[in-house]
């Protein structure tokens, strides 16, 4: 089994946080979005990994050798961004016909990994959502068999969206009809659909089942990252590193504070996440993310998203700051 985990994406409803930062390695309950992907697959067994980079590639790379040196990394890049259907299709030498689980790289879920990882079959994500237009959707029957995907339908036949899980027991069928998707041009919105390859596979023969999450973590966008952030910090709960300095600071659980940060005369939660090597002082912050080596004096901060190497000073707001940042509100 191997885990194929997209990454390629510039996660342009991030910016200006993807400027500077891959939307996998945005900080989130103390760890990366791709961290929690690759430690969920790790726990279950999988130990292969072939990421698919692209834009700030580099950084991708650089984080996985750092923080996950044990696993079998393989790094494919996609120059040009022609869709999720073509990204996968260029991984077809280094899967070799091994069964695979795609997981993207913006997608966080609890469900049971072992579980759907032992099934002989292969198995789709599910989890109804109010508006699936904007979503691969899946026809499944009573008994959970998926009749039918389609990509951003504009008049969906049902409310079940793909959520970006895809275990796939027949590789080389999925492979097969990817390459005959591209060779003949079936495009989804001017891109090249896993959808559609997943289709094909269905109309050749291939069943697959359908599995339901349990929870499923938007980290999209700013409202719907923090709200997952404070979700996931009350799951894992708090967590402070040990190597740190406070002084008069009160922490309203749960919160995450990184490693070598300095914290003086500041209330800090809930639900906050603080990045490694940040200083905070005469401050209040709640229902935030920081990121690492960021200086906030004086500020009080709710439901903000502040990137790192910034500088904040000042009065009560709601800010959305990229990286390498100064601001004085003062």
């Amino acid at each position: 089994m191997k885990a194929i985990i997209p990454v390629a994406g510039a996660g342009t409803k991030l910016r200006p946080h993807t400027y500077t930062q891959p939307k996998a390695l945005i900080p989130i309950a103390g760890k990366t979005v791709l961290s929690i992907i690759v430690e969920q697959l790790q726990d279950a067994g999988v130990s292969e990994f072939i990421f698919i980079t692209g834009y700030l590639g580099e950084k991708i790379q650089d984080y996985v050798k750092e923080t996950f040196p044990t696993i079998s990394s393989t790094f494919v890049n996609q120059s040009e961004r022609q869709g999720l259907g073509h990204a996968i299709l260029l991984t077809k030498d280094v899967v070799q016909n091994d069964e695979v689980i795609i997981v993207l790289g913006d997608t966080i879920c609890e469900y049971n990994i072992k579980e759907v990882l032992q099934t002989n079959a292969s198995m789709l994500a599910i989890k109804k959502v109010d508006d699936p237009r904007n979503f691969g959707v899946a026809e499944v029957d009573e008994e959970g068999k998926i009749m039918k995907v389609v990509e951003k339908p504009q008049i969906p036949k049902s409310n079940m969206a793909l959520v970006g899980i895809y275990k796939i027991s027949n590789s080389a069928m999925m492979y097969d009809c990817l390459e005959v998707n591209f060779r003949d041009g079936v495009k989804n919105r001017d891109e090249y659909s896993l959808t559609d390859a997943l289709q094909c596979m269905i109309e050749k023969g291939e069943p697959f089942q359908s599995f339901r999450v349990l929870n499923w973590f938007d980290c999209g966008h700013k409202d719907s990252l923090l709200e997952s952030n404070a979700t996931l910090l009350k799951k894992f709960g708090t967590s402070i590193s040990p190597d740190h300095r406070f002084e008069n600071v009160i922490l309203v659980e749960p919160v995450s504070i990184g490693k070598n940060c300095e914290v003086r005369n500041s209330i800090i939660g809930p639900n906050v996440s603080v990045g490694d090597n940040t200083t905070i002082n005469y401050s209040i912050i709640k229902e935030s993310i920081i990121g690492s080596y960021a200086d906030l004096f004086d500020i009080v901060l709710e439901e903000s998203l502040i990137g790192s190497d910034t500088e904040v000073k000042g009065e009560t707001r709601s800010l959305n700051i990229g990286d390498n940042t100064e601001i004085d509100l003062g």
